[in-house]
């Protein structure tokens, strides 16, 4: 299902717990979430492997399930920009999967993750009968575009707090990332490789967005307190 070999292998149909997970499932009717499900797999993908690679043809549409994943490219010089990181419930592709081009980033895991991958034909086939799923990816088109947006707009400052937050307020998007709810479970090393700084620059910004209110830092994760002082952080400066 996937471009790294052993992931192939690792491949596995969804336990119940598993598909209660996946947020598009229950818009479909019975006979479009059946032939989702039947096409449906999950592997288990380690830090370092590859989830999707660069210039590889896409075959499927990912979705994390639990774990923590990270998009990036490489350029001429050979250094990794990261666009964003991908939490439980988010699921990401389906630009590439419609026009079935081949992949522009990198999609590797943090930490040991569980990615489950519809195949691009299901994908279509679900396109075509489905007003549930073509909602769902219309929503997840529109809010991925000003997401992106937002994130060109605050990669011109240079403000290393403003990082943190705007890195934050996409983790924390409860329509492209519903498996999150109010805690989210990263590390400040994970998200200093998602934010581009160092943990320790990571950790004093976190400790003003605590002091401000926006989030409390729990053992082995964030909670949001308020996620629109957080978005609202996001511009200031």
């Amino acid at each position: 299902m996937v471009h790294d070999s052993a992931l192939h292998q690792r491949r596995r149909p969804l336990t119940e717990p598993e598909l209660d997970a996946i947020p598009w499932l229950r818009l479909l009717s019975k006979e479009e979430a059946q032939r989702a499900v039947d096409d449906l797999r999950i592997t288990e993908a380690l830090p370092g492997e590859f989830v999707c690679r660069m210039g590889r043809p896409v075959t499927y549409w990912f979705g994390v399930v639990d774990g923590l994943l990270k998009m990036s490219t490489d350029n001429a010089e050979g250094q990794t920009m990261t666009f964003t990181g991908v939490p439980p419930g988010g699921w990401f592709g389906e630009g590439t999967a419609l026009k079935r081009e081949t992949y522009r980033y990198n999609i590797q895991p943090l930490r040991k993750s569980h990615v489950a991958g519809l195949h691009v034909d299901t994908f279509h086939w679900l396109l075509d009968h489905s007003i549930g799923f073509n909602r769902f990816v219309m929503n997840q088109l529109n809010e991925r575009l000003g997401q992106f947006i937002a994130a060109r707009e605050i990669d011109r400052l240079t403000n290393p707090d403003i990082r943190v937050a705007r890195s934050l307020a996409a983790l924390f998007n409860p329509t492209l990332y519903p498996g999150v709810g109010e805690v989210l479970r990263i590390t400040q090393q994970e998200l200093a490789y998602l934010v581009g700084l160092s943990r320790q620059r990571v950790n004093e910004a976190l400790t003003a967005l605590a002091a401000e209110g926006s989030i409390r830092v729990e053992y082995g994760g964030l909670r949001i307190l308020d996620l629109q002082a957080l978005r609202s952080q996001v511009f200031k400066g």
